[in-house]
């Protein structure tokens, strides 16, 4: 396995946990009923440690979508299932469009890109621009 592939189901897993301490935060009522509060405690701080991990491998940009998109998807999907959520075709095909877009940023060749050049910029503040 590869280090990028690594990263990727370690961003995964991360997501996936992004999803429990969503649904958990929502049944800890505020945080006064201790078991959800603990596993949001928990697997909130796993799923920032797998995302911070996986960043080194993943632009960053790239990484915090798929994140969020695949964490708040499962989420909300969750919610239907469970019934704490009204079910929807139009609103499981929105996720869907999510987990697409998600797809299709794993999918983008992975191509280091370096910032652009800057060297020749006319606005810096040490070169005179006649009046």
């Amino acid at each position: 396995m590869t280090k990028r592939s690594a990263a990727w189901l370690l961003l995964l897993a991360s997501a996936v946990l992004e999803a429990v301490w969503a649904t958990a935060l929502g049944q800890s009522e505020g945080f006064t009923q201790l078991l959800p509060t603990m596993v949001f405690a928990v697997t909130a701080t796993l799923s920032m440690t797998g995302l911070g991990l996986a960043i080194r491998s993943i632009p960053l940009g790239t990484a915090y979508a798929v994140w969020v998109g695949i964490g708040a998807a499962l989420t909300v999907g969750w919610a239907m299932a469970a019934g704490v959520e009204p079910f929807s075709l139009l609103k499981v095909l929105f996720i869907a469009g999510i987990v697409g877009c998600a797809a299709g940023l794993k999918s983008l060749p992975a191509v280091a890109t370096s910032p652009p050049d800057r060297s020749d910029r006319s606005d810096r503040s040490d070169t005179k621009v006649p009046a």
